[in-house]
């Protein structure tokens, strides 16, 4: 168990059901936005994230006009998230060792400053395909210390009993700039070219700057930060391996985030080989799939605790709904599809990261969310290349399914695990003439309650 000032939402290891130790308090679905500090940041957020959506939809469609080719769609992810497979746990060491609102300042002022770098080589007419890369890999350098500084921040805006609600509204705030940028992103590419985008992207960030300034530091609860020294990486994995309530979702959102989650390849493909669309296409087919995850975002908002089966049985859904996706034979049904697909991959994102929020010690935070990001996203240099060759070679609907099958599989995996974890063991029972599938205990093992 936890030694510091968190171990009381640290829950027992063989916990069946719940990751949190404490029962949840009934709150309401925007309750976190009472707080002033936070709802500045979360302001901020939305118009910053409403620019970083646009960026993405205008990037991946800058590769592809420039190369033709989903391989450099890959890469140019690949080069975004492989600085936090290198360098993800030394951001968390530094997200838990300095102070976060000063930290979050230069970061969201470099990440402006990227944005604003790519409009101008594009609006100039002398972008080529490295530029984009190497903003790719400035941006993702950048991320590494954001990401872990951002996500423990929010504790210390709302506190421990507003903290699920506050994450699930960082969700929610997030998809509802994507159901925004991408339209927009489509528009102003039709419409001018892809440079307008980078440039709106650059200047949203101001709007996190702005709230960052205007926040009250007397109203930020405190937290304890990490003293400087030496073995503080290996000591966050350390804690990390020794707690299965921790490790499992970590493992399984690494699964999910690798080979699952490659949509600008997939889709990006889907609209230029096989529906043979244009970007306001690609822009309409990323809206619906933020439709979808904003829905899945506002009703864990609304959830109090976050559940094992709940986890993994969202990430077998979301799976094999990629599978049977991957074979639509209309764009109207591959379209419709969208939708649950983001229902339940944001389904999976947050519960796996209010849950491993709850359980960590506020020391630990920092280091502890640097890998679930790095996990998360830092495996996409990994999966990436892999998936854009597949598409590329056997076809976007090949790629598709493939995506869908590790995510499924690796769900299933974990969810045994995790049931040999807390003694359970699956039960099948035919009930009103259909199957009823779940995890019971083991006879002569008593579970934690």
């Amino acid at each position: 168990m936890s030694t510091g000032s968190g171990a009381d939402s640290a829950p027992a290891p063989n916990d069946p059901d719940t990751l949190s130790a404490r029962p949840a308090r009934k709150q309401s679905m925007f309750s976190s936005l009472g707080i002033r500090n936070y709802r500045l940041f979360a302001t901020g957020q939305v118009v910053s994230n409403t620019g970083t959506w646009m960026q993405r939809i205008a990037q991946d469609w800058l590769v592809l006009s420039l190369t033709g080719s989903a391989s450099a769609v890959g890469i140019t992810i690949a080069l975004q998230f492989l600085p936090m497979l290198l360098f993800g746990l030394y951001g968390g060491v530094l997200a838990d060792r300095l102070p976060k609102r000063p930290l979050l300042l230069a970061t969201q002022a470099a990440m402006g400053l990227t944005g604003l770098a790519l409009a101008v080589l594009t609006l100039s007419g002398h972008v080529q395909v490295w530029h984009v890369y190497l903003t790719a890999f400035l941006l993702g350098l950048v991320t590494v210390v954001d990401n872990p500084a951002r996500q423990s921040f929010v504790a210390e805006m709302v506190g421990p009993d507003q903290l699920r609600n506050a994450v699930s509204l960082n969700s929610a705030n997030f998809q509802s700039a994507r159901l925004v940028g991408p339209a927009v992103a489509g528009v102003l590419i039709t419409a001018v070219g892809s440079g307008y985008a980078f440039l709106l992207n650059g200047l949203s960030f101001l709007a996190p700057v702005a709230g960052l300034l205007m926040m009250r530091a007397s109203e930020l609860h405190k937290v304890e930060r990490a003293p400087r020294g030496k073995g503080q990486l290996r000591e966050g994995l350390k804690y990390v391996a020794g707690r299965p309530e921790l490790i499992w979702p970590i493992v399984l959102v690494g699964f999910i985030g690798t080979f699952g989650f490659n949509f600008p390849i997939w889709l990006s493909a889907f609209v230029d080989d096989v529906f043979h669309g244009d970007a306001g296409t690609y822009g309409l087919l990323n809206t619906l799939m933020a439709a979808g995850s904003l829905a899945g975002a506002l009703l864990a908002a609304r959830r109090g605790s976050s559940r094992l089966r709940l986890l993994v049985g969202a990430a077998v859904l979301f799976g094999v709904l990629e599978i049977v996706t991957a074979f639509a034979p209309a764009f109207w049904i591959f379209a419709a599809m969208m939708v649950p697909i983001g229902m339940f991959g944001l389904t999976v994102n947050v519960t796996a990261n209010s849950s491993v929020q709850m359980a960590t010690d506020p020391l630990m935070r920092g280091r502890v969310m640097s890998l679930f990001m790095m996990v998360f996203t830092g495996g996409t240099p990994l999966g990436a290349p892999l998936v854009g060759w597949i598409t590329d070679t056997y076809g976007a609907r090949i790629g598709f399914a493939a995506g869908g099958a590790v995510a499924a599989l690796a769900a299933a995996g974990v969810g045994v695990m995790l049931a040999r974890v807390g003694g359970l063991r699956l039960s099948v029972r035919w009930h009103g003439g259909h199957p009823r599938v779940r995890f019971v205990p083991r006879e002569g093992l008593v579970t934690a309650a």
